[in-house]
Order: C-alpha cells, then sequence, then structure tokens
C-alpha cells in the first residue's frame, strides 16, 4: 500500500483562485471522470456474490426525501435526538422521521440548497447551504428562528456548541454566531492553499474550547468567548515539488478520546495531539479524508484508498488492515457493538469484525452511493444515501455482539509497506502503521 500518494488524488481536488475554482471529482464520495477512451485505473473492488453470513445485516425501513445531493459532494448526514431523525437534502428539503419506522413527521420545502448538518440540540436544529447562509429550524415543527449569511460555502457540519453555532467554511474561516439570533460574536480566518479538498473539517467540542481541522494541515484549538487560537499544531506539514503534492488538509472531524485528540489528514498523517497543550503524541503515515472512529480498545480509519485500518490509540501501532473494500468509496467507519460498519458507492453497507477486520455481513439498501457516515444509535444504524433515501438497518447473529477470534494465520503480517522510525521533537513518528496485519483471503473470502 502506498498510504502517502493515493493514486486517486486527481479525483479530490479543488484548484481555487481569484477568478475561478475548478472542481474535480472526490475519489472518496464520486466516481471516476475519464477523458476520452481513458479507464477508471483503480476500478472499484468487485464484490463476491456470496455475501459474508457471520451476521445478518437487515434493512428496517427506507424512506425517500427529496433529491438527495443532486450528484455533488456534500456534508449532509442524518442526525438523531430522542426519537426523532433529522435530515436534510441539497433541493431544500428538510425532513423529521420517527426512527422507530421512518415516518415523516413534519416536512419543509424551503428551496435552500443545504449542503452541511443538520446539527440537533434540543428544539434547536441547525442547516449549511452552498450559498453560505446558516439556518436554524425549530426541531419540533421545522419553523425558521434565523437566517445568517456568511462569506463562503458551508461544506461541513455547523455545530452548536454551547451558546454558539459553530462554522467551518470551505474558504477556511470558523465562525461563531449567537445561538439565539444568529448574530456573529466571531470570525476566525485562515490562508487557505491554492490547492485543496473540496470539503471541511466539522468543528469539535473540546473541554475548554473548539477543534477544527484545516486545509493547511493545521489543527487548532479555538478559544469560544473570542474564537482566538488556545493553541495551534501542524499535523502534516506540506511536502513536495507541486502544490498537489503539499496538499495536506484535515478533511475528517476530529475525534475527541480522553485527554487526546485523533485526526487524520489527506496525502500526510494520522496523529493524536494532547488537547492541554497541543503537543503532538504520535504520527502515523497515513492519507485520509473520510474519516475515523475510536475506543479507548482501538482506532479505525478509512484511508484514501478505501482500505480500512485499526490502530492502537496510545501510539499508533497498527492491529490489521481490511483491503477487500479497496476504492468502493468507503464511508469513515463506526462503531457498532463488538463491529464497525461502513458504507459504500453501491449502496452496501458492510459490517466488519473489529479484533481481526475480517468481514461479517452485508446489505444493499439502494442502488445509491451511501454519502455520508452513517449515525449509531444503541444497534441500529441510520443512513443517508445520495439519491435521498434514509434508510435504518440492523445486524443480528452472534458476530454482531461478540467479535470472533482470527488464527495467527489469519493474522500474517505485511511488513513490505513499513520503513523505518524517526523521531520528530517528543513525539514518535513511524511511517505507514508498524506492526498492521492483513485480514488476508482465508479470513475475509476477498469479499469486496
Amino acid at each position: 500500500m502506498n498510504a502517502h500518494r493515493p493514486p486517486c488524488m486527481l479525483r479530490r481536488i479543488l484548484l481555487f483562485s481569484l477568478a475561478s475554482a475548478l472542481l474535480l471529482q472526490g475519489c472518496g464520495s464520486l466516481g471516476w471522470i475519464g477523458l476520452g477512451r481513458e479507464k477508471d485505473p483503480n476500478p472499484p473492488t468487485e464484490l463476491a456474490k456470496a455475501a459474508p453470513q457471520e451476521v445478518q445485516v437487515r434493512t428496517l425501513w427506507t424512506t425517500r426525501i427529496g433529491k438527495g445531493n443532486d450528484g455533488r459532494a456534500l456534508s449532509l448526514r442524518p442526525a438523531v435526538a430522542g426519537n426523532r431523525l433529522y435530515a436534510a437534502d441539497h433541493s431544500g428539503t428538510l425532513s423529521a422521521l420517527n426512527t422507530a419506522d421512518g415516518r415523516v413527521v413534519w416536512e419543509r420545502k424551503t428551496r435552500i440548497p443545504f449542503s452541511g448538518g443538520p446539527d440537533v440540540d434540543g428544539d434547536q436544529l441547525v442547516v449549511g447551504s452552498s450559498n453560505g447562509e446558516v439556518l436554524l429550524f425549530s426541531a419540533r415543527d421545522g419553523s425558521q428562528r434565523w437566517r445568517a449569511q456568511l462569506g463562503s460555502e458551508v461544506l461541513s457540519v455547523p455545530r452548536i456548541i454551547g451558546d454558539l453555532v459553530v462554522v467551518h467554511t470551505i474558504d477556511d474561516s470558523v465562525y461563531g454566531l449567537d445561538r439565539n439570533d444568529g448574530s456573529e460574536r466571531w470570525r476566525f480566518g485562515y490562508q487557505a492553499p491554492i490547492l485543496t479538498l473540496r470539503g471541511s473539517s466539522s468543528p469539535t467540542a473540546g473541554p475548554d474550547g473548539i477543534i477544527v481541522g484545516l486545509s493547511s494541515g493545521r489543527l487548532v484549538y479555538l478559544d469560544p468567548a473570542q474564537g482566538l487560537p488556545i493553541w495551534e499544531v501542524v499535523v502534516s506539514p506540506p511536502s513536495g515539488r507541486s502544490e498537489l503534492e503539499r496538499i495536506a488538509d484535515i478533511d475528517t472531524d476530529p475525534v475527541v478520546l480522553g485527554s487526546q485528540v485523533l485526526v487524520a489528514s489527506f496525502n500526510g498523517d494520522l496523529a493524536s495531539v494532547d488537547i492541554g497543550s497541543g503537543a503532538v503524541l504520535w504520527r502515523r503515515e497515513l492519507s485520509a479524508h473520510a474519516g475515523l472512529a475510536a475506543t479507548t480498545e482501538a482506532l479505525y480509519i478509512t484511508d484514501s484508498e478505501d482500505q480500512l485500518w485499526a490502530a492502537d490509540p496510545t501510539d499508533g501501532a497498527g492491529r490489521w488492515r481490511q483491503d477487500a473494500l479497496r476504492f468502493r468509496q468507503l464511508t469513515a467507519p463506526v462503531v457498532i457493538g463488538n463491529a464497525l460498519a461502513v458504507g459504500d458507492l453501491e449502496g452496501y453497507v458492510h459490517w466488519v469484525s473489529r479484533r481481526d477486520g475480517r468481514l461479517l455481513g452485508r446489505v444493499r439498501v439502494a442502488k445509491a452511493a451511501v454519502a455520508s457516515t452513517p449515525v449509531v444509535v444503541g444497534q441500529t444504524l441510520y443512513l443517508q444515501l445520495d439519491n435521498g433515501t434514509i434508510a435504518a438497518v440492523r445486524a443480528s447473529g452472534a458476530g454482531s455482539s461478540t467479535a470472533a477470534r482470527a488464527s495467527q494465520s489469519e493474522m500474517a503480517p505485511t511488513l513490505s509497506s513499513i520503513s523505518s522510525n524517526s523521531e520528530v521533537g517528543p513525539a514518535t513518528e513511524a511511517k505507514a502503521l508498524p506492526g498492521l496485519a492483513r485480514a488476508s483471503s482465508a479470513s475475509s473470502g476477498h469479499q469486496g
């Protein structure tokens, strides 16, 4: 595996200039654009006809809202609170569904091109748009409370944090808006590089501040009162001769785990940062933009070639790699019981063993790509697909609650991608996740 220079890079780049913006489709969310008779150099791995049967994954219900993402790479994903699921689409449909059966509780057709969110807290529901607006609605009935105009497109999830709505726009500006009326409390801006990915890291609440990943490869911890940095650190220093090689975007949402924050960058590193000081605790070379999940036992990540990895959260040492879903444009993994779940470009949801990475089961929800990271509530997975389908999925069987064990022969290490360690100040930087073992064909059946 070449974790540092993903071959699908050219499909995920947004070129910014003063006059125009050139969008090439995303390798993690959209398909290959061929020129003439050119074929996709990295076609999606085909799925085996016989699905793994260790767990039985079934769709509980599906509901269609609006027209979906309109073929765009957006940050629309479900939000669940109590017995309601909230979702938005790019045509301006905002809906509240009953989580038990998918029935529509209320629906509003706004004609606003929603592009990020929603997020919900109490009776407040916030969504961002492609025209740079942020809107807050009543979660009870969908009535609009306020509307604020920002300076750039919102391609992340606006977050309700304390008495603020915090928004990260595509030009790397971070806004703190008053939660009650949408007035601007503060704004902090960063200079975006010439070339960036199409997308933005969503703000994450820390113990005393707000954590945001930037397109320059920086991670910042902002004071919620004034929006000024408590600290900032370069997770992945841009490197290379060309602007293309120097892309180091943090598009993944930071994950807080105890006193550390875990983050990954495209064309760069997976890293752990101490929240108190901003010191980098460790770095591992791994390119990613879909996202990661973490527990106290392990962290899990989808890389830029759509391989799944597991690593130790204390030092980043690798545990296993699953490459049977390579180039299937996977979502970030989510933890559900003793398994992981990921969605793919053809509407499949795959259950994966947290212990050894082998495939446990799958179900096809619809004939459309899973548009965003699934949402887990208890043992139920909620999904939003590119065509506007909202679905609830659940797995049953021994593998859904108990991770089966793999033999040593099924966990043979792959050392070809491992290079030597080097010291980076007080933190250790090791190349290509040393110690990783690959889920073998015997254990995964090389399912796609």
